[in-house]
């Protein structure tokens, strides 16, 4: 990612997310996901993730474990791990996203579901 990327906003259907840093073998990144958004069942060959809930009460999915989290826990994706994010409530979600490994392109979601027709 250039150093113009880092700060700006991208949308997508679920929310957003903004880079907050962009560096060799990590990134930070902040996921705002609206109410009833949903993010891809998906999974990374070259990061893992560590997402931490800031606001809100996500329903995480990590492999075959699914469960809500509140503001101030967090969960550890190890690369290679199918997971999704998800706001079954009426209130915005807002997750801190620290990605550690070798690359951190979008090139490396492989997606098995999705509400928004992105596989």
């Amino acid at each position: 990612m250039s150093q113009n990327e880092v700060g700006k906003i991208h949308y997508r259907p679920w929310g957003s997310y903004q880079t907050l840093v962009a560096t060799d073998g990590y990134q930070l990144k902040i996921l705002a996901v609206k109410p009833q958004g949903r993010l891809s069942l998906q999974r990374h060959a070259k990061r893992s993730e560590r997402w931490i809930v800031v606001y809100g009460q996500p329903t995480i999915t990590i492999a075959d474990n699914c469960k809500d989290y509140m503001v101030t826990e967090s969960v550890f994706i190890p690369a290679g791990t199918i997971h999704r994010l998800e706001n079954f409530t009426m209130n915005d979600v807002k997750i801190v996203e620290v990605q550690t490994g070798s690359y951190f392109g979008e090139d490396d979601i492989e997606r098995f579901e999705d509400i928004y027709g992105r596989i």
